[in-house]
């Protein structure tokens, strides 16, 4: 083959650094947002806030945004603090036979000027605290304490005791002799300490647990039978049968399944420290003069500026600053790709709430389908656009706090060809079971025929897996005595 040259013309796409910071910013968080920023004005002297302080936007200072769970009620519970959780600090037992550990008592712990006070008000409500100031109270001796220690710090964060004791003696050092009949005891100490139910192997045995702290009376006495002899009955609701086994009638039957229903499965949790964490949304909706209408919410946006001294620096020195002239275009792009970003967002979520006003209005039941396209369509955006400014984005209604993608869902035809949006369908099965009689619920193939009946055809399977989404047990599981 002989060399040649060729002359093509062709066309592509290049997106530019400007172009990709834009597309960037506009698929971030509140809180994403603000350690880009915090990035941005650490690297570029030519940026600065307004306020000049930099307090308004600092880490950590904004509510994080998380998943929307349940409209109205947006919080989100990160885990709880490392002496919370049953993965216990490495520990050992001391010359005196005494069980020590990092995280096993305030006992055991130095005092520190500089610890902060969430820390301090953490270690003082955990679960091994607690427990460890009860033991720290017992009369038992120096032995058993430390052994009743080690059963304390093998319980995980709801109490639970997840390890049997076969398996826990062989952690035990070996020349202090202890044996089965020594772990049973302190496992029998840890059972009677507060709240009632640590230290079970299982629910039920928690459940038990609980009972026998209680005063002996008739509903007691019931509810401890079922519980240690029936329990998989009344999981199934089977009270026909646990009738016919303790020979119980109604209104007994009731009132004990009424008192374990009381019951709390996880009695280590509510030593659980946990942190609640804020939405911060976006965009805020009110309705003026009859329109529902979006606004900014102030607090979700960032005040930055051009550094006037820097930039007079610059004016004075002209053809002499090449980093502080770059650094200065690159001020000048971020403070325009954020207002960009969240002008998108203003529109991009005026026109769902033009399109959603009758769920406003009305609530879920009148939520309608909608797509990502026909907002793109409407806008004139792109839908990978319109996916990006819905993600992780909220929006504060006199409803409740939503993520913007909340309001976009499948449809289901009805039969005078129109469409309900699987929002609406959700509520209306919601409606159905609330104001079902708990004597006899309605089974998903009734629901789907009441849905029929006001014109929406559903599937039974596509109810089930509808009620599986909200969290409804089925039929079975529904039913009362």
């Amino acid at each position: 083959m002989k060399p040649s040259l060729q002359l093509k013309i062709s066309q592509h796409l290049t997106l530019t650094p400007q172009l990709q910071q834009s597309i960037k910013l506009l698929q971030l968080s509140t809180l994403e947002l603000n350690q880009e920023l915090e990035r941005f004005l650490l690297e570029n002297p030519m940026l600065e806030r307004e306020d000049g302080d930099g307090s308004d936007f600092a880490p950590g200072s904004a509510p994080a945004a998380g998943e929307a769970t349940e409209p109205g009620n947006q919080t989100d519970t990160p885990a709880s603090s490392e002496e919370s959780h049953g993965e216990a600090e490495p520990a050992s037992f001391d010359e005196a036979g005494e069980w020590s550990s990092a995280g096993s008592g305030s006992s055991n712990r130095d005092d520190d000027d500089d610890t902060d006070f969430q820390e301090l008000q953490a270690a003082g409500t955990s679960l091994r605290d607690h427990l460890d100031q009860q033991v720290s109270l017992s009369p038992l001796s120096d032995r058993d304490r430390a052994l009743v220690r080690f059963i304390i710090e093998a319980l995980d964060e709801d109490g639970y005791l997840n390890q049997s004791l076969d398996e826990l003696l062989p952690l035990l050092p070996p020349e202090l002799e202890y044996d089965l009949d020594d772990l049973s005891i302190a496992l029998h100490h840890v059972q009677n300490l507060d709240p009632a139910g640590i230290g079970a192997r299982t629910p039920q045995e928690c459940l038990s647990l609980q009972l026998r702290a209680m005063p002996p009376c008739p509903t007691r006495d019931l509810a401890l039978k079922i519980v240690d002899e029936h329990l998989d009955l009344l999981a199934e609701r089977n009270f026909l049968r646990i009738k016919r086994a303790t020979g119980c009638d109604d209104d007994a039957l009731r009132a004990a399944h009424a008192l374990i229903c009381r019951l709390d499965p996880h009695p280590g949790s509510q030593h659980s420290v946990q942190e609640t964490r804020y939405i911060l949304p976006d965009v805020v909706v009110r309705k003026v003069r009859n329109r529902w209408t979006v606004t900014l919410n102030p607090e979700a946006m960032p005040k930055l500026r051009i550094n006037s001294l820097y930039a007079s620096i610059l004016q004075q020195n002209r053809g002499t600053g090449g980093a502080l002239t770059s650094q200065l275009q690159e001020a000048r792009w971020l403070i325009k790709n954020v207002q960009q970003r969240f002008d998108t967002i203003l529109r991009v979520s005026q026109a769902i709430v033009d399109q959603q006003r009758q769920f406003f209005d009305y609530g879920d039941v009148a939520m309608r389908p909608l797509t990502l396209r026909e907002i793109a369509d409407q806008l004139e955006l792109h839908e990978s656009t319109v996916s990006r400014v819905t993600t992780q984005k909220f929006m504060a209604t006199p409803r409740g706090v939503f993520e913007l993608k909340y309001f976009f869902g499948s449809h289901v035809a009805t039969d005078t060809g129109g469409a309900a949006s699987s929002t609406a369908i959700r509520a209306l099965i919601r409606q159905l079971v609330e104001a079902e009689d708990r004597k006899k619920p309605l089974s998903d193939a009734k629901i789907a025929e009441l849905l029929g009946q006001q014109g929406i055809v559903v599937a039974r399977r596509t109810i089930a897996k509808y009620r599986e989404s909200l969290n409804i047990p089925p039929v079975s599981l529904r039913k009362a005595i």
